[in-house]
């Protein structure tokens, strides 16, 4: 009955999602049905992997992670692992036809984390953001697409950018817990002890142009996968906005949030918006 491990696999990634992420979860919800355990299998792998490096204290983090790459190696080369996280992200790649150059930079990038604390230049920063970001939405690219390898070709440069765009909110979102609990800072030439607006303005302009070129990419998307993508987009945008009205001592201090309220009405006109095919 490998079937009905299978399915047990993709609902342990599923809670895996809603457990981890309220707002990833609403978005997925939104796409089809046909593709939501796939998306479900991908998040749960980056989500594993991340948390090893960023909140796993006090264990022996790089074995961890090695281990957590050589186990998924296992799942691919024998199609099963009784780790079910591993077992529905094999069962999505070979499927999906992902790429192991995708997985291979995913997983450099989250190594990184455990070594490296400051990003010097742009060249660092933006290889570290395509390992962490860029690549899982192309990843996700891979599911939407289903094969079509033209219309990935096409998306990418746009898939990208969202992920650009989704992770550079989570760094200034976190950039409290970065500086002092991980000691981490990611954008270079900024010093996090003395951040001020202007520093806030400059990343901010330079997430904003991340976003204008993503959107170009969303309208694009098969139906299957457009209004999901365009709630996880609307959201981050939102999250931004309220980072760009919070003053950049408070952004220092703590993690800022979107209400499940405003969550909510966001997604009400996401959803207005598509319906209306101004999306």
């Amino acid at each position: 009955m490998k079937e009905l491990f299978d399915d047990v696999s993709f609902k342990c990634s599923k809670l895996v999602t809603k457990n981890y992420s309220t707002s990833f979860s609403l978005a997925v919800y939104m796409l089809s049905p046909s593709i939501r355990d796939a998306i479900y299998s991908i998040y749960g792998f980056v989500r594993f992997a991340d948390e090893i490096v960023d909140t796993f204290h006090g264990f022996d983090k790089e074995s961890l992670i090695t281990e957590f790459e050589d186990e998924y190696y296992k799942a691919f080369e024998r199609g099963i692992s009784l780790n079910p996280i591993l077992n529905s992200f094999q069962h999505t790649v070979k499927q999906y036809n992902i790429t192991d150059d995708l997985i291979q930079a995913f997983l450099k990038s989250m190594k990184l984390d455990l070594i490296k604390s400051d990003y010097h230049n742009k060249a660092e920063y933006d290889a570290y953001i395509y390992g962490s970001a860029d690549v899982v939405g192309l990843m996700c690219l891979k599911v939407f697409v289903a094969g079509d390898n033209k219309r990935y070709e096409q998306l990418k440069g746009e898939a990208m950018r969202l992920g650009s765009a989704f992770q550079k909110v989570n760094f200034l979102r976190d950039l409290k817990d970065d500086n002092l609990v991980l000691n981490r800072n990611y954008f270079p030439g900024v010093d996090l002890n003395s951040f001020d607006e202007n520093a806030k303005t400059a990343i901010i302009n330079e997430i904003e142009e991340d976003f204008r070129v993503a959107y170009e990419g969303i309208i694009k998307l098969p139906i299957e996968a457009k209004f999901g993508v365009y709630t996880a987009f609307v959201y981050y945008k939102k999250l931004l906005k309220k980072l760009e009205n919070t003053p950049c001592h408070e952004i220092g201090s703590a993690r800022i949030r979107v209400s499940n309220y405003t969550k909510a009405g966001l997604l009400a006109k996401s959803f207005v918006s598509y319906k209306l095919k101004l999306v």
